[in-house]
């Protein structure tokens, strides 16, 4: 079994610390296996910002990870750095690997970098990053839970968010489905969920996720929901029986000073 902790847009700059030291208290306490971080680590790019987010990380415990940039990791007021090394900041915290692949006995996370610095915010996801996505689903080997990791959503839940929504969603959902992506995890606008994507209008083939994470760490807040991060358990089923995981959303309780859990969801998956 595999328990991931799957957290999104810390935006360091607007880190409160009794959040971080509840997030930590979360991953000493629960231990998981993996932990995958769907962007928007900094607020502005900076690279004091970058060094506490990469040092927060690191004291999470958590020897199994990845990360992928999301649009406000990179530079928005110095039109030099976004033009010329848009990812130097990230490169130097996180790594050469703008779309890196966690592999695990019985999962593999795949990461899409969906940000383009010439969108501003909006995410976008190419007919080649589709196909490169695609292939390695269709290698996953037999039991492994697999999942695809972009920053910006890949289906919303209601229409005000939908300038939002991922350019080129329909098309990669369709070919991810097809090649048996069980979970597409994302952040970007701050509001925690999870949605059918095989009930959307523009429906995936087969049963398959979308699981949102909130703001883990930012006072950056949205809808009056707290701050939030999710849990993701997985357990390869015996022959036969029905192939399902548990997405625990975990929400900042401030009177408690900890991350206090909303029911579990069990997904039964394609």
């Amino acid at each position: 079994m595999s328990l991931l902790l799957h957290i999104s847009d810390a935006h360091f700059g607007t880190e409160q610390p009794p959040v971080v030291q509840a997030l930590r208290m979360l991953a000493r306490d629960r231990r998981p296996d993996a932990l995958i971080f769907s962007g928007d680590v900094t607020q502005r790019a900076r690279r004091a910002q970058f060094a506490a987010a990469a040092r927060f990380v690191e004291s999470l415990g958590i020897t199994r990870r990845m990360a992928l940039p999301g649009n406000h990791d990179i530079p928005l007021l110095n039109v030099f750095a976004r033009a010329l090394q848009p990812y130097g900041g990230y490169i130097r915290a996180f790594g050469h690997d703008l779309e890196p692949v966690l592999q695990g006995a019985d999962f593999v996370a795949i990461g899409v970098n969906t940000t383009r610095p010439g969108r501003h915010k909006d995410g976008e996801v190419s007919p080649e990053q589709v196909e490169r996505v695609a292939a390695l689903l269709r290698n996953a080997r037999p039991g492994q839970l697999r999942i695809v990791v972009t920053h910006q959503p890949c289906a919303l839940p209601n229409t005000q968010d939908e300038t939002d929504r991922l350019h080129g969603a329909d098309p990669a959902i369709r070919a991810w489905a097809d090649a048996g992506a069980d979970l597409v995890l994302g952040g970007h606008i701050h509001l925690p969920y999870v949605l059918d994507l095989s009930q959307q209008p523009w429906a995936a083939s087969r049963r398959m996720w979308c699981v949102q994470a909130g703001t883990a760490l930012s006072s950056r807040v949205r809808h009056g929901i707290p701050n939030s991060v999710n849990l993701i358990q997985w357990k390869a089923p015996a022959a036969g029986a029905p192939r399902t995981c548990i997405v625990e959303r975990c929400d900042f309780d401030a009177t408690r000073g900890r991350f206090v859990f909303a029911p579990a969801e069990e997904l039964v998956l394609g």
